[in-house]
């Protein structure tokens, strides 16, 4: 029974996802370009924090803090 409970949900999950795609427009390859950007960095920002969380010297810890400032101006920037 259970079986049968997951293949609905993947089923439905395919065809959202599917219906997703079909309602975006697609975009210039300014807007594209611009969204590979902002993916990076927003990736960067995450690994950035992540490190922060562990850095114990204040040297570190600081270098981690502007790189954080650096990286949210990026987007913002965006």
């Amino acid at each position: 029974m259970a079986r049968g409970f997951e293949s609905k949900s993947v089923e439905s999950q395919q065809e959202e996802a599917q219906r997703a795609k079909t309602v975006r427009a697609p975009l210039s390859a300014e807007d594209q370009a611009r969204l590979a950007r902002k993916t990076g960095l927003e990736l960067a920002l995450a690994e950035t924090q992540s490190e922060m969380s562990g850095a114990c010297r204040p040297a570190h810890r600081e270098m981690l803090k502007l790189k954080l400032e650096a990286i949210q101006a990026q987007i913002r920037d965006l």
